[in-house]
């Protein structure tokens, strides 16, 4: 169990080493394993006059004292949220990391319709788009499925340059699909409070979350949400929408490399609420390329055969998890789309024209901080940052994403620590490092909590 530190204010490194990284993810794995209790908690919600099922899976301590306690005194709860194509598997090596070696109470949940309802083995079947031409699609409610009258198929070339080839499909409206699109903002919402209020009395715990990837805006949209929110440990965690609308328009169509930016300009994206992005392999050659990049450098292009086959290999194991996306319209704050999504619910709600405004508001709010003497304030963020992230650079947190969120009133603390080793998906082994650096990432998350990084100084 964590030493108690009250009062303690932990200061985190500004990087850390790849030798420490070596030694840290030795150190942590060598550690006892404390036996845990891993379980699904699915439930169901209602959100904008519909109902949703809900799906997190529960990694804690067999024995309760051996929870983590936290500088504050409280139990240590951790919320993990894998990015918008995933599914509580993607975040399953970090969570047992954390509750079986340093004891916290985890609760990774899946956002709606991503969680594969119709086996308890929660594995979504065959590929995203099958060779008889079905498409995978969402299943917000045990029973429930999006038939192909239910949307038109789209083919995009307008990103690809980023992306490759999209496949798209344009819900038609009138149909569940529609319906569904347009509300889950909110039923996501819920759902992620309500995971936290069945896992983590406020009396009990206090919270730390982690959205990985796509998933970082939406716990920060949380984090003000839910009153024992204590702290946001954000490695590879994108900032609310917002700063990811001013960070695209800054660094442009083809993203960062390292602290490398090109200048390729992209407006802002545009992604109605109605359509839902389904990935294929191109989606694990986007980061397979710059991770390469960043680790062996151009001579990985004289070896593209064998990088080829890698990209397929992660694919073929990555075809398990949901593997689509509509979560862009929150992620970057579409506000146009966000207001259609809120306008098209309010109409099928039949709702006045002050209910109506109101929805917009709460929608239009997700991709923003909250402010005014009511709110909450932003709690405190431990950015960090991967060797080799295709879509995490140290020169645009410096330049930009930390001075945003220093412009905030009240203004969080924040800190910036950059490994120098590790990818975006860190969590993936690498020579030496067979947990990645989840491992040294880990041991970051519990000196913070346990030395007191959420604590006011």
């Amino acid at each position: 169990m964590a030493t108690t530190l009250k009062g303690a204010t932990w200061r985190p490194p500004e990087e850390v080493t790849r030798e420490q990284c070596l030694a840290e993810s030795e150190a942590v794995l060598a550690m006892p394993d404390i036996p845990l209790k891993e379980h699904e908690d699915l439930f169901r919600i209602q959100a904008v006059g519909l109902e949703w099922d809900i799906g997190a899976q529960i990694y804690e301590p067999e024995d309760p004292a051996k929870i983590c306690i936290g500088a504050d005194g409280k139990k240590v709860g951790v919320y993990l949220l894998s990015g918008g194509d995933g599914d509580f598997k993607t975040m399953a090596p970090v969570a047992r990391l954390l509750a079986g070696k340093f004891g916290m109470k985890v609760a990774t949940m899946t956002y709606p319709g991503r969680l594969y309802l119709d086996d308890p083995s929660r594995h979504w079947p065959g590929d995203t788009i099958n060779p008889d031409g079905t498409i995978r699609t969402p299943i917000w409610l045990t029973g429930e499925h999006i038939t192909p009258d239910q949307y038109e198929v789209i083919t995009d070339t307008s990103i690809r340059e980023r992306y490759g080839t999209r496949t798209v499909l344009h819900a038609i409206p009138g149909t569940v699909f529609w319906d569904r699109l347009a509300g889950w903002p909110a039923a996501f919402e819920e759902g992620g409070k309500q995971t936290m209020a069945r896992n983590f009395p406020e009396d009990e715990y206090s919270i730390f979350v982690h959205g990985h990837s796509t998933g970082g805006p939406f716990v920060f949209m949380l984090s003000q949400r839910v009153p024992n929110i204590a702290g946001v440990m954000a490695v590879e965690n994108s900032a609310f929408g917002f700063i990811n609308e001013a960070k695209l328009a800054k660094i442009g169509s083809l993203g960062e490399i390292g602290d490398f930016e090109k200048v390729v300009t992209e407006t802002k994206r545009t992604d109605p609420f109605y359509e839902l992005y389904i990935r294929t392999w191109r989606d694990k050659a986007r980061y397979v390329g710059p991770e390469k990049l960043g680790q062996d450098g151009p001579i990985a292009l004289m070896r593209l055969p064998m990088v080829i086959e890698e990209v397929m290999e992660r694919w073929e194991a990555a075809k398990m998890q949901p593997q689509f996306k509509c979560e862009y319209t929150v992620s970057t704050n579409i506000e146009p789309s966000l207001e259609a999504g809120a306008r098209a619910t309010a109409e099928r709600m039949g709702l006045n024209e002050a209910d109506t405004a109101a929805l917009v508001r709460q929608f239009l709010g997700y991709g923003r901080e909250l402010k005014g003497p009511d709110a909450k304030p932003v709690p405190p963020v431990l950015f960090c940052v991967s060797k080799d992230s295709r879509d995490h650079g140290v020169a645009s947190y410096k330049s930009l994403v930390m001075p945003l969120y220093a412009e905030m009133n009240p203004a969080p603390k924040t800190s910036l620590v950059h490994f120098q080793a590790g990818v975006h998906s860190y969590w993936l082994p690498e020579e030496g490092l067979p947990a990645g650096i989840a491992p040294a990432v880990a041991k970051l998350w519990f000196d913070a909590v346990t030395g007191g990084y959420s604590m006011a100084d």
